[in-house]
């Protein structure tokens, strides 16, 4: 027997997901040697085959999404789309989808029908609000679920309006919960036999993501509401952006052994036993006045690299905030492979973000591409479901399948 190529090798999931969330969730299991059949809607597909940057009518959005994924794309109104379907849905272990709720029935594939089809199918339904609930039927992304879950609420200047973080956050966290939940349930069915439906939301992940503002409400009988702080952690100190030559610098000390670290670091030992900065509270408290202690003690070094080689003498930690390039070129992020270059067969190569689970038993990243739309229409239905070259034919001549280099 073959030794597996990765962690999930073997394992086959049916991919009726778009945009990022649910992409992100497949993407995972891609990366772990699951054989991922994506499913898009003819004609247009996965809609971010449409977003930028497109070189060469190819969409550098959709190849992030979907490295390691193989392609069908299918005219879900007619009623051999929805024939092959089904029969792929027999064949598979888990089926991911990310429609508003209530779509995925209307197609024709609730989970009653699938399991129906597969009575040990792991199901996944990743949305915005969930599956039930007051919000359940509005529409909603990432910045949508992150305004309800009072994330946004924190994110910006005291007094100004709150900001949007320009990254997917929300969505990438929610489809990595999804590919834990998916793959959790794997492992509940190779114990019982069973499968399950799991119903993900955006809006949980989110929420998730509170670390004080929640329990701090709460134990405070809601004295304590935690809002934007600008530059500064509104609950510890110091924890600032300070202006360095070059880069705006991270310096974290809230903790008292750091804040002695720093203080040493500063060559200000007074500064311990100074009682504006004693503890943590007092520092919080006098956060402005540190700030400016600190900041200026910043201005006598002649670089950043200066400020970062004595901040890390003194193990304080610390570090400049690095733009996208100067992230993608740096050295540590290349080595780990946190910035990979893969070679895409349309746009040639392109620098994406790496595989970031590592294991020991498959030290080494797979190497994956990107499929265009329905390029293995013909390879899944004749490997899965035994359909011959003529029946493909037919199903192309038909419209029922469709494909495009894109």
């Amino acid at each position: 027997m073959a030794a597996p190529a990765h962690i999930l090798d073997g394992y086959k999931v049916l991919d009726f997901t778009q945009y990022i969330a649910g992409p992100t969730a497949t993407r995972m299991m891609a990366g772990m040697g699951a054989e991922i059949v994506k499913i898009e809607i003819a004609p247009a597909g996965d809609r971010t085959h449409e977003l930028p940057y497109i070189k060469n009518g190819r969409s550098g959005y959709y190849i992030q999404q979907n490295i390691g994924k193989k392609s069908i794309c299918v005219d879900i109104k007619q009623p051999a789309a929805i024939a092959l379907i089904k029969e792929l849905i027999a064949q598979v272990d888990v089926l991911v989808e990310n429609f508003a709720p209530g779509v995925i029935a209307r197609m024709g594939f609730d989970y009653s029908t699938v399991k129906a089809l597969n009575p040990k199918i792991v199901m996944c339904s990743i949305s915005t609000f969930g599956q039930q609930g007051p919000l359940a039927h509005l529409p909603g992304y990432d910045f949508i679920a992150q305004a309800y879950s009072g994330i946004t609420s924190m994110i910006g200047e005291p007094d100004g309006p709150p900001f949007f973080p320009t990254a997917a956050i929300g969505d990438v966290s929610t489809g990595v919960n999804a590919a834990l939940a998916i793959v959790s349930a794997l492992l509940y069915r190779e114990r019982t036999g069973e499968g399950q439906l799991l119903d993900i939301a955006l809006l949980d992940a989110y929420f998730n993501c509170h670390h004080t503002a929640v329990q701090m409400y709460s134990l405070s009988g809601g004295r304590i509401k935690l809002t934007r702080g600008g530059k500064h952690l509104s609950y510890g100190a110091p924890c600032s952006m300070y202006r360095g030559r070059d880069h705006y610098i991270v310096i974290i000390g809230g903790v008292e052994h750091q804040w002695r670290q720093l203080c040493d670091a500063m060559g200000r030992a007074d500064l311990k036993e100074d009682a504006r900065f004693r503890t943590n509270a007092d520092r919080v408290a006098h956060t402005e006045e540190l700030y400016e202690i600190i900041q200026g003690w910043l201005t006598a070094f002649p670089s950043d690299d200066a400020i970062m080689a004595r901040l890390n003498e003194f193990r304080v930690p610390a570090a400049p905030v690095l733009s996208a390039e100067e992230a993608i070129n740096h050295p540590h992020l290349r080595e780990r492979g946190t910035v990979t270059r893969m070679h895409d067969q349309l746009i040639g190569d392109i620098d994406l973000p790496g595989f970031p689970l590592k294991f020991s038993a498959f030290p080494d990243a797979l190497k994956l591409e990107a499929p265009t739309l329905g390029e293995h229409n013909g390879e899944i239905l004749k490997r899965y479901l035994g359909y011959s070259g003529a029946r493909v034919e037919e199903l192309e001549r038909s419209g029922a399948l469709y494909s495009k280099r894109v």
